[in-house]
């Protein structure tokens, strides 16, 4: 794989990392605010999956550039 396919890989996740990152700091400030804990819980899963989709797509990145092949993902 080139610099530039590999570069172009990461920088397609960005937008998901940052959206992950507004998802762990909306739980945190709701937290801070006392909001309900319904409220709490269901950003705190939400930021807990976005977290997680980013980690998956991340190592799927790195598996690719080593030339690898992962299944897909559900």
């Amino acid at each position: 794989m080139g610099k530039r396919t590999f570069i172009g890989l990461i920088e397609a996740g960005e937008p998901l990392i940052r959206q992950a990152l507004e998802a762990i700091h909306a739980y945190h400030a709701a937290q801070d605010a006392g909001q309900p804990d319904e409220d709490v819980e269901r950003l705190r899963l939400l930021s807990e999956s976005l977290y997680q989709v980013v980690c998956d797509y991340q190592l799927r990145v790195e598996a690719k550039a080593r030339g690898e092949e992962l299944p897909w993902l559900h």
